[in-house]
């Protein structure tokens, strides 16, 4: 009696823990409309997934993913709000907690920087997703041994006798970076890449380089084409 009484007790307490490990994921966190970033993005996706939202994967919460929110309390007997909070994150089992880990203490500040300037000159004006995608492409390419293994190798990187980035030759990239810019390299730090393992991108408008045009597309966002 004493052993099947044990053995109840250990179930109970690793449910316990199991629950609270992917609660406390979620606890603290509270999206709603005007917010911008990774979580929202995050959020997007799993309610597109689940067939609620119909806008771009942007990052930016607004009345169409509060809508898309809304819709999905609705249909699960929740507080109609369109703000989604603990019960709303706990129903998506949408978890925030160690979901990305990835360069983070490996840089140092001055190459971040370096990686803000290149995001504000090359990306500015894009949705705030598509500037953590430019910031994630440069990552892949050190990550890549096609490319060099440091964020200003890359940057300044000259290939065929031209500079990668177009915003270096004409002087864009000793801009001083935005907030936005700042926080898109951050987030692409941590590891989220909207980007899908591009090593690159191009403005269709503003390019007519045939070898960018062939490599498969991992994503549009914007203005940009991302490829691989």
């Amino acid at each position: 009696m004493r052993k099947k009484m044990l053995i109840f007790f250990i179930i109970l307490l690793m449910g316990i823990l199991i629950t609270s490990h992917v609660f406390a994921s979620t606890s603290g966190i509270v999206l709603k409309e005007g917010m911008r970033g990774r979580e929202v993005a995050l959020l997007q996706q799993k309610l597109k997934e689940l067939g609620y939202y119909y806008g771009s994967v942007d990052g930016v919460f607004g009345w169409r993913t509060k809508l898309a929110v809304m819709n999905f309390q609705r249909s699960r007997g929740l507080k109609v709000d369109g703000i989604a909070g603990y019960w709303t994150l706990r129903a998506l089992n949408l978890s925030f907690d160690n979901t990305y880990r990835g360069y983070e203490g490996r840089f140092s500040a001055r190459d971040i920087e370096l990686l803000a300037r290149l995001v504000y000159a090359e990306a500015r004006g894009e949705p705030y997703i598509g500037q953590v995608a430019v910031a994630a492409s440069v990552l892949n390419r050190i990550k890549s041994p096609l490319y060099p293994n440091s964020i200003p190798e890359v940057i300044f990187q000259i290939e065929g006798g031209r500079y990668q980035y177009s915003c270096v030759p004409d002087g864009q990239i000793n801009l001083v970076p935005d907030e936005t810019a700042r926080k898109a390299v951050y987030d692409a730090l941590s590891g989220f890449d909207p980007s899908k393992g591009a090593i690159g991108y191009y403005n269709p408008k503003k390019t007519n380089d045939l070898w960018v045009r062939q490599r498969p597309v991992t994503v549009i966002i914007g203005d940009h084409v991302f490829f691989k």
